[in-house]
């Protein structure tokens, strides 16, 4: 009824047939048929009223509809509630049709078919409201490449925004990576330009912030958990793959990127995130918000500022929590860096507490190890009494410790140790530490009585030294002769101008 009294309005408004047959889906001859009846009643005259819809169809009858003709799966109609019942889909509902019906119709008529027998219900979603500081979303997004001033190479940039739910006032920052360092990082400069806390912060599913997603249970990580702590507020995780329930950040996120970015050319990322600060405070601040119709930076002024927990005095300092095996050689692999643990904890697994300026190792609530945390890949930070004692003494005794021990247990001593570091220190420093750890089963008069017979016969070699405590030649008086100088082992015994004439004799 409301087709015909829209057609009569048209024609009387001077509407060709073709437009209003092409607008309201009816034939032309029908159009027409209408057109003659509608003119001989006198229904278009300027004049005249409209009559009412039920006069209309009185008098002219209902417009026709479309044709309906039966899809080719009406025989199979009860098959396919069947087979949808049992949970069937529906490109496996057409092989079934064509393997054991012989249904030789087309995939789209089943699929049309079904969704007339199975229309979808769009699902209807409820707009959540909250109270100022009562929550915050954070994202990321990629913004394409910028150039890091540090090694003056494009890198690919993500955008991190943290939008409040009741003001929509933003903070925003351009960085490299995704990491948990970052993700802490970036939370705190947000709170720090808030001046407070929101409540609940809802981030998206990275790794940075959730380890494991399950329906009804959150893995968080460790070190963003232990920052919600400090700082007070509660971590909300988004479900997987539902945009919408965070779609305050995602709206400023998709501002940022086609306001801001879009269309611009930036130095490095350093004078981006400059210019960024100046964007947030004074276009995206004081635009008129789509959905409050307010600045978003005068909605958080009067409102939401106030609302905000209060920073607390310590700022966080990330520790993340990481698990890491103890190797034979008594060090973890953390980030590309090796650090020492006890030795009666190789092959075991330790927690790993990673900070900004320390790594703690602890079996359980036990702390094992502290180090600083290195600054670069490939460093290795040892604490020798990690080692085994018999292990840790070739680390300690250094040729300069080993010189200091010899001149502890007496002058041949000494001398013998000299001797020996003088000619190849790398080479005899194992030497040297078998000779000062004789003194362990032997006391050590006796090891300098065996160093003096040893010097003073010219070999000073572990071997002879051991020699002579085991045949106890070192109680045995030296005889009254000058010493033979020692000649270092592999040494030559005559200088090579015994043996060839020099340049002036030959020209002589």
């Amino acid at each position: 009824m409301n087709r015909l009294r829209d057609l009569v309005y048209r024609l009387r408004s001077g509407e060709s047939e073709r437009r209003i047959a092409l607008d309201l889906g009816i034939h032309r001859g029908t159009v027409r048929k209408y057109h003659q009846v509608a003119r001989r009643l006198g229904y278009l005259e300027p004049d005249a009223p409209i009559p009412p819809e039920l006069d209309l169809e009185a008098v002219l009858g209902s417009t026709p509809n479309p044709p309906i003709v039966a899809s080719s799966l009406e025989p199979y109609r009860d098959t396919v509630i069947s087979l949808l019942d049992q949970g069937v889909e529906i490109a496996a509902l057409f092989c079934r049709l064509q393997e054991d019906h012989s249904y030789n119709g087309s995939y789209s008529s089943v699929r049309r078919f079904v969704r007339r027998l199975r229309p979808n219900v769009p699902e209807v979603f409820v707009r959540v409201h909250r109270a100022p500081g009562e929550e915050a979303q954070v994202d990321f997004g990629p913004v394409g490449q910028l150039v890091d001033p540090a090694s003056g190479n494009a890198r690919t940039a993500y955008a991190f925004v943290a939008t409040l739910s009741y003001s929509r006032h933003q903070y925003a920052e351009l960085v490299f990576d995704q990491k948990v360092p970052t993700w802490i990082a970036l939370h705190r400069r947000a709170f720090q330009s808030w001046g407070g806390v929101p409540a609940r912060i809802v981030p998206d599913n990275l790794k940075a912030a959730v380890l494991q997603v399950l329906v009804h249970d959150v893995v968080l990580a460790e070190g963003y958990r232990r920052m919600a702590e400090h700082y007070g507020f509660l971590i909300s995780p988004t479900r997987p793959r539902t945009p919408r329930h965070k779609g305050k950040v995602e709206s400023g996120l998709h501002y940022l990127q086609r306001n801001f970015m879009a269309g611009q050319q930036f130095a490095d990322i350093r004078q981006a995130n400059e210019r960024l600060q100046t964007w947030v405070r004074e276009r995206a601040g004081t635009r008129d918000h789509g959905t409050t119709h307010q600045p978003p930076l005068a909605l958080f002024a009067q409102h939401e500022r106030a609302a905000l927990l209060a920073l607390p005095g310590v700022e966080f300092t990330l520790r993340e929590i990481r698990l890491a095996k103890v190797h034979l050689d008594c060090h973890v692999t953390i980030d590309g860096s090796y650090y020492s643990a006890p030795a009666r904890y190789c092959t075991r697994t330790l927690e790993a507490h990673v900070g900004e300026r320390v790594v703690e190792l602890f079996d359980g609530q036990t702390l094992v190890a502290t180090h600083p945390r290195s600054t670069q890949r490939g460093q290795w930070m040892t604490r020798n009494e990690h080692y085994p004692t018999h292990k840790a003494a070739f680390l300690e005794r250094t040729p300069a410790r080993c010189r200091e021990l010899a001149a502890r247990v007496g002058p041949a001593t000494f001398h013998v140790v000299d001797t020996l570091l003088s000619d190849r220190p790398l080479d005899r420093l194992r030497s040297v530490q078998g000779i000062l750890r004789l003194q362990d089963t032997v006391t050590a008069k006796r090891l300098e009585a065996a160093c003096a017979r040893a010097a003073y016969y010219g070999d000073v070699r572990y071997r002879r030294i051991k020699e002579i405590l085991n045949a106890a030649l070192d109680a045995e008086p030296l005889p009254n002769a000058v010493p033979e100088p020692h000649r270092p082992h592999f040494a030559f015994a005559r200088v090579a101008t015994e043996f060839f004439a020099t340049v002036e004799e030959a020209s002589s």
